[in-house]
């Protein structure tokens, strides 16, 4: 098996966030952690996610060190790992959760760029392997992702959420909160209809409107002490983010996806993820901007919340 060293390739950039933050700085001092899984090997339908986290990477040259809410983040120290590279997943996704679990046990907040959604099941290994307490899933994506296999394989993209289930502090189908859904699978319908979880669809979303939205999904996670946010570029509806492998019709709007996540950010989110994104799928890059503009944001909505409870 290669060392942890061997699979990252070096990362960086983020424009304007550079002033006072460091590729260099060591972990134990970061704000943010932040790191690439360039693999899209478990893919069910149209592939290139693997190209998101340098092509993320790139959009970041000339972004100010600043939030939409006017908030200077200069000074945030967010430091990036680079990639974890390998074309075997089994191999990667070990080195991953191993990773991430250090992470967690060192109590530092970190961002995971995909890639496929399959590699939210390493990530997700890591923090179990890191607790000793229940955690909780925030999904927001176009699909639920709990097919038992898809293609044959248990690690699909389509699989995440039910490898999630098998973990010890996982525990439940009810500690995962599915947002936006607007796509189901046979076999995930016959196992939602055996089991309980907690789910807004798309549908559902428009007419509660995303405040409502946010209340309901605190009430039933606000018990949790630890929880993952992961987010399917593909919760957005197409004309917002066109450059995903499996765009659905009828999803969120920027706005909404916005809004959402800040309210979110009020539950003890411990990482949070972007994957799906397939940059060669459109030539306009919507689906690069928007994560871009996710992860800048939600970085800082977590110093927001830091110096809140200093």
């Amino acid at each position: 098996m290669k060392s942890t060293d061997e699979m990252i390739k070096t990362g960086g950039l983020w424009g304007g966030l550079c002033n006072g933050i460091s590729s260099e700085e060591k972990e134990t001092d970061a704000d943010v952690i932040v790191f690439g899984i360039p693999f899209d090997g478990n893919v069910s339908y149209r592939d290139g996610a693997k190209y998101a986290p340098a092509a993320i990477r790139e959009t970041t040259v000339p972004i100010p060190p600043t939030t939409e809410y006017f908030e200077d983040l200069t000074g945030t120290k967010v430091v990036d790992l680079g990639d974890f590279c390998s074309e075997d997943y089994e191999t990667l996704f070990s080195v991953v959760e191993q990773k991430v679990s250090e992470l967690v046990k060192n109590q530092k907040f970190f961002t995971m760029i995909g890639g496929d959604h399959s590699v939210t099941i390493p990530v997700l290994s890591g923090i179990n392997k890191a607790i000793d307490h229940e955690f909780g899933i925030i999904h927001i994506d176009a699909h639920f992702d709990l097919c038992d296999e898809l293609c044959g394989s248990k690690v699909s993209h389509g699989c995440t959420e039910r490898r999630a289930i098998e973990m010890d502090n996982v525990s439940s189908s009810e500690n995962i909160f599915f947002i936006a859904i607007r796509s189901v699978e046979v076999d995930e319908l016959n196992f939602i209809k055996e089991n309980k979880i907690n789910a807004i669809n798309a549908v559902e979303f428009e007419m509660l409107g995303t405040s409502n939205v946010i209340k309901t999904v605190k009430d039933k996670m606000a018990h949790l002490q630890s929880i993952y946010l992961t987010v399917d570029i593909d919760c957005l509806d197409p004309a917002f983010s066109a450059g995903t492998g499996t765009p659905k019709f009828g999803g969120l709007t920027s706005r909404q996806l916005l809004n959402l996540l800040k309210g979110l950010f009020d539950l003890p989110i411990i990482g949070f993820d972007v994957v799906e994104v397939a940059p060669k799928l459109d030539s306009s890059m919507t689906s690069v901007y928007a994560a871009q503009r996710i992860i800048t944001e939600c970085w800082g909505h977590q110093m927001r919340k830091e110096r809140t409870c200093k």
